[in-house]
């Protein structure tokens, strides 16, 4: 109830607060102060507007916050779609990092076919997608996340698992099991072009549905299963995998709609960060943009 403590307390000077108070009670229509020399007591409306007027400024402080959160990519309902090959390590890694990061994000991941999951990201059925290989699909923007060895699971009493790798035409003298491709065209090429120069040509084995749960005939060791080193740290029991030696990369991308939002920027911001922190990217410091994603 003094003037200049209460400029003092808010930082501004003791004419300034003066001066508001004047505009403020002009705005009303109404004195809400009655001043003299030796004292400053509220009016009836004065009263009234000190008690009702701090949880509405509160109120707006939360919008304001919200508001900020929401242009940040913080705040939201975010669906992943993601292929079940990039299920055992690479989606519930982002999905745990977004959660972990933003309060305020309510994170749903669904397994998907393949060749589903841009054409849902661009028609905005989910917000974004993990896939293998870097999948065909318009109106999207296709991001490198991850680059991993490709080799073969087998089971563990088979005799190439005797070797820490295996060369590509040893595996090639074994059925090798490939996914269908009418599931996943792309890294049924990618994979059965690693024995494209073998002699003999391999035989290939595609099981009756395209994940299948018994791997009978790989715990057998009729087969082995070309495969990402993701499949490594998911192994059932009685499987082992092994790098192939020589053979390139396999690609995990994340995929975007072409006009991004605040929460799709997080997204990347997030991916980024965790394919670093990870070491995703062996010799880059990042992720990248695949070659094709500008046209795409």
């Amino acid at each position: 109830m003094n003037f200049t403590r209460a400029a003092a307390r808010i930082g501004i000077a003791q004419p300034a607060l003066s001066a508001r108070m004047r505009r403020l009670e002009a705005e009303l229509g109404t004195a809400l102060l009655v001043r003299n020399t030796r004292s400053v007591v509220l009016t009836t409306a004065g009263a009234a507007l000190a008690e009702s007027a701090p949880p509405a400024l509160a109120a707006l402080d939360r919008a304001w916050d919200t508001a900020r959160s929401a242009a940040a990519g913080e705040l939201g309902t975010l669906r992943i779609g993601y292929s079940l090959s990039a299920g055992a390590e690479t989606a519930p890694a982002l999905v745990d990092r977004l959660i972990r990061g933003n309060s305020g994000l309510e994170v749903g991941a669904v397994p998907m076919a393949t060749p589903e999951i841009s054409p849902a990201v661009a028609d905005g059925r989910i917000d974004a997608g993990i896939t293998r290989g870097e999948q065909p699909g318009r109106g999207v923007r296709r991001f490198l996340l991850r680059r991993a060895r490709i080799g073969v699971q087998l089971a563990q009493h088979h005799p190439l698992a005797e070797h820490p790798e295996i060369e590509i035409a040893d595996a090639a003298a074994y059925p090798l099991r490939l996914p269908d491709r009418a599931t996943n065209p792309v890294i049924h090429d990618q994979l059965s072009a690693l024995f494209r120069d073998t002699r003999p040509h391999p035989r290939f084995h595609t099981p009756a549905v395209s994940f299948d749960m018994s791997q009978r005939d790989l715990r057998d060791g009729v087969t082995l299963a070309p495969a990402g080193e993701a499949a490594a740290t998911a192994q059932p029991a009685g499987l082992t995998w092994r790098p192939l030696r020589g053979a390139p990369s396999l690609t995990i991308h994340l995929v975007l709609p072409r006009e991004q939002s605040p929460l799709h920027r997080r997204i990347r911001a997030v991916a980024k960060t965790l394919a670093h922190e990870l070491h995703w990217l062996p010799g880059s410091g990042s992720a990248e943009v695949s070659p094709k994603a500008a046209s795409t």
